[in-house]
């Protein structure tokens, strides 16, 4: 009789073992999302969007959510190593890795190389120490400040069709330094075709066509111009 009550007692153990454990790893992985699995917490005091639709208190995040301050507010997205400080009237998008501002400020302070992207511009950390740096886009202008270790500034540029070249740059922001540059990416040059040298366009039969058309209104225009004279007089 003891030996079954023991046999109960320990399968009772091992189903409650079996429902905790998982849960308690389900727990811990949410808490070091950020930027590892695409998973954060928001944290704000009003004023703040998430997804188009006010943000409570704090809220977890996921891949591509984004987060709207209003004028005189703040956020704040936190994890395992990382920390983002969104300042007021900006909107950026949550990449896991990488914050994508529209527009506005973020500062960051992370361990864990987090990026920020502007259009065409990226803040990349140099090193996994802990970086304290700041991104800015105002105006069209993008303002890159690094408080604690170095920032590498990546611009990209634009491959053209001749050269086919990757007119990329980068810079390094050391520091207690700022950098300013512009958001915008250099348009690829797009020469008109061109076939065995000449411009495609005036190969074509609308050409030609507009072209006949054209002589024939000269011609035309010449006869009716001249009135009733003849066109070759009898009498110079």
């Amino acid at each position: 009789m003891a030996g079954v009550c023991l046999l109960g007692w320990r399968n009772f153990i091992c189903g409650v073992m079996i429902v905790l454990v998982p849960a308690s790893l389900t727990a811990q992985d949410n808490a070091q999302a950020f930027p590892g699995n695409g998973r954060a917490m928001l944290h704000s005091n009003g004023g703040t969007w998430l997804n188009e639709r006010p943000a409570p208190a704090s809220a977890a995040i996921f891949m591509e959510a984004l987060i709207q301050t209003q004028k005189d507010h703040s956020a704040r997205i936190d994890a395992d190593g990382s920390t983002a400080t969104i300042g007021p009237d900006t909107l950026v998008q949550f990449e896991g890795d990488e914050l994508v501002l529209d527009h506005g400020s973020v500062q960051v302070s992370t361990v864990r190389k987090v990026r920020v992207r502007v259009n065409c511009v990226t803040v990349i950390p140099m090193t996994e120490d802990r970086t304290y740096y700041e991104v800015t886009d105002v105006d069209g202008k993008v303002r890159v400040v690094a408080y604690k270790k170095d920032v590498k500034v990546h611009a990209k540029g634009a491959v053209t069709r001749l050269s086919k070249k990757d007119t990329s740059t980068e810079a390094i922001v050391r520091e207690g330094e700022q950098s300013t540059r512009s958001e915008k990416c250099g348009g690829a040059i797009k020469p008109v075709a061109a076939i065995d040298g000449k411009i495609a366009v005036l190969d074509t039969n609308a050409a030609k066509v507009v072209g006949g058309v054209g002589i024939g209104v000269i011609i035309i225009c010449a006869i009716w111009c001249r009135g009733d004279d003849p066109i070759s007089p009898s009498t110079p």
